[in-house]
């Protein structure tokens, strides 16, 4: 699929639609992406910040779509479980970036390599306009290479 595409149709998802979620940039090789979030009424908890359930989905399939273009086809790849550890009230806008180097990709290959499912942990931190890290969130995935 044409990175544009994706990241219109990521754009007009109404889960992130609905929470106002942006998807601001895919690297053309899948190993960063960018996503931001502004703080708005319809997103907002009762103290005024960031609802814990929007800066979820901000984060929910990002690590997972980014596998499953880098792997291909040979490749099955799921979200498995995920945390996240709220550290400060999240206000204004809030960022997420994704990255997946070499080492990483690599790993993921050599653990999968003889057909056993293989659960890589990737992490992603969600930053204020200052820097400062709002939330921690750990994604646990399911990779396994298809049998042929």
């Amino acid at each position: 699929m044409k990175l544009r595409i994706l990241k219109f149709g990521m754009n007009l998802w109404p889960p992130f639609l609905g929470a106002g979620i942006r998807v601001r940039h895919i690297g053309a090789d899948f190993r960063e992406v960018v996503v931001s979030m502004k703080l708005r009424w319809y997103n907002r908890n009762y103290v005024g910040t960031h609802f814990g359930g929007s800066l979820a989905a901000m984060t929910d399939p990002f690590y997972m779509l980014m596998l499953i273009h880098i792997l291909g086809n040979e490749y099955t790849v799921w979200d498995k479980t995920s945390t996240m550890d709220f550290i400060a009230p999240g206000r204004g806008t809030v960022t997420a970036r994704f990255r997946l180097n070499d080492d990483q990709i690599a790993e993921i290959k050599n653990k999968t390599a003889d057909g056993n499912a293989y659960f890589p942990a990737l992490s992603v931190d969600i930053v204020n306009e200052s820097g400062e890290v709002v939330a921690r969130v750990e994604k646990k995935l399911y990779v396994r290479k298809k049998q042929s």
